[in-house]
C-alpha cells in the first residue's frame, strides 16, 4: 500500500480526530475535537502542537498521524527546542508496511529544512512494538523512568 506522508490540512481534520481517538481510548472525543480545532485555528502555543502529519494511502484515505511538538528540552538532547513527536498512529490493518516510516521522515525533514539537528520521542516501558519501530528508524535510547504521582485532594 503505498502512501505519502504530508503536513495535515484543515480538510483532514475529521480523520485525524478519528486517529487521535483510536489511540487515546481513555481520552473524551470533545477534548481532542477542541484540541484539532485550535490546532487549525492557529490556538496551539507553542510547547504544543507545532506540526501534524498524515500518511494518505494511494485513495486517499489516511491511514496515518504523527503529531509534533517543539519542547524546550528532550533527554538525551543537546538543543533547543528539540521536535518531539507526541503522537504516532499507524491504522492497525496496514502497520509494518512502511506507513510510520514514512511519517517519521516527513517529520524529520521537516525539522531538518526549518534548522533542527536532533528529535525525539518516548513511549511506554512496556510498548515493544513503539520501541523496536523506534528503534527501527534510527532512535536511540537514552533512558528509562518510572514517573510518579499522588494526589493532594483531601
Amino acid at each position: 500500500m503505498p502512501t505519502k506522508a504530508r503536513l495535515a490540512v484543515e480538510a483532514d481534520a475529521e480523520a485525524w480526530l478519528a486517529m487521535r481517538a483510536a489511540l487515546w481510548t481513555d481520552a473524551g472525543t470533545d477534548d481532542l475535537r477542541l484540541e484539532a480545532e485550535a490546532f487549525f485555528i492557529g490556538g496551539i502555543k507553542s510547547d504544543a502542537l507545532h506540526r501534524v502529519f498524515v500518511a494518505e494511502a494511494d485513495d486517499g484515505v489516511l491511514v496515518g498521524m504523527l503529531e509534533l511538538s517543539l519542547r524546550p528540552y528532550a533527554d538525551g538532547c543537546d538543543s533547543s527546542p528539540v521536535p518531539f513527536i507526541e503522537a504516532w498512529y499507524v491504522a492497525p490493518e496496514i502497520r509494518r508496511r512502511g506507513v510510520g516510516g514514512a511519517l517519521v521522515r516527513a517529520a524529520e525533514n521537516w525539522a531538518v529544512a526549518n534548522g533542527y539537528t536532533e528529535m525525539a520521542s518516548d513511549a511506554l516501558l512496556d510498548n515493544h512494538i513503539s520501541e523496536r519501530a523506534h528503534a527501527s528508524l534510527g532512535f536511540e535510547e537514552v533512558e528509562r523512568a518510572i514517573r510518579f504521582r499522588k494526589s493532594l485532594k483531601g
